[in-house]
């Protein structure tokens, strides 16, 4: 059975999971800042588009948000014509937006307080995660929240785990950004290190690819990066916003992140090369 559903932000990511939305047979409508893009969006998929999120959002059983930063959830949410404005009781908001663990606390409390669901659930797999339906999503809120809404979400996934109260699936995604870093960075300077002492380097990835060193970066990025190719989604601007939030929240918890601290700073010798928009394996650009 199908749900009334919103989804407010048609990015990279947004766009095609929306897209697996209508195509799971759930009546969705979009909100884009732009409305050419949510214009385009039901030319293609049928549906319909608002023009405020508060509009979008009123009547819905569910509303999917997936924009840029905190700043940008809390104007959708709250601010003036915020979807927070025209949620239903007993709905549930569901936030795929990477941001700090604070506004997901702060929007579930509001949420709460009047009477509908939040849940903070970041995504990972990426532009072709989402394009294909199998992105692995980490969920913070409460029990009876996710179970409402989990089957919805599996639209677009492969994977959904609720990871414990609010909060929880934006700092699940920060344990998944600071293994990347420290991962690329690593490929980076193997790489390099391959490339300086004359080896074929594809047919060393072919033979470390099947031992200890494999990881889901060696084998997908590591022979793109060889090629000096990086035009595969995930910006090093997002990755950089992404960083910081977990700076920020290392210095609250007390942990020690000198590796990811120093990755971070590597990716803004990349944005300072023009690499802004490059993919985060760009890191062995400036080596």
């Amino acid at each position: 059975m199908g749900f009334k559903v919103a989804f407010l932000g048609l990015g990279v990511m947004g766009y095609p999971m929306a897209g697996h939305l209508a195509k799971a047979g759930h009546e969705v409508t979009v909100y884009n800042r732009s409305s050419a893009k949510a214009e385009k969006w039901v030319s293609q998929h049928g549906g319909k588009m608002a023009t405020t999120p508060e509009k979008a959002a009123t009547g819905q059983d569910f509303v999917f948000a997936c924009v840029g930063n905190d700043d940008d959830l809390r104007q959708i949410c709250t601010g003036i014509n915020g979807a927070f404005h025209g949620m239903k009781p007993g709905a549930v908001f569901i936030d795929h937006t990477t941001a700090s663990a604070k506004i997901a606390r702060e929007l579930f409390e509001h949420a709460k307080d009047a009477g509908f669901g939040f849940i903070d659930a970041p995504v990972s797999g990426g532009q072709a995660g989402a394009e294909n339906g199998q992105l692995t999503v980490m969920c913070g809120g409460t029990h009876a929240d996710f179970e409402q809404s989990k089957n919805v979400i599996a639209a677009f996934a492969k994977a959904v785990t609720l990871m414990g109260e609010s909060g929880s699936g934006q700092l699940t995604k920060m344990v998944n950004q600071v293994c990347i870093a420290g991962l690329l960075q690593g490929l980076s300077e193997a790489l390099k290190f391959g490339m300086n002492a004359g080896l074929d380097v594809n047919k060393a990835l072919e033979v470390i690819g099947k031992g200890a060193a494999q990881s889901w970066q060696m084998d997908n990025r590591g022979k793109t990066m060889v090629e000096g190719k990086f035009d595969f989604g995930f910006a090093v601007d997002w990755m950089r916003k992404d960083l910081s939030l977990v700076l920020e929240e290392a210095r609250r918890n007390g942990s020690q992140l000198p590796v990811t601290a120093l990755v971070d700073q590597f990716y803004a010798e990349v944005q300072g090369m023009g690499g802004q928009r490059w993919d985060t394996s760009s890191l062995i650009k400036r080596l």
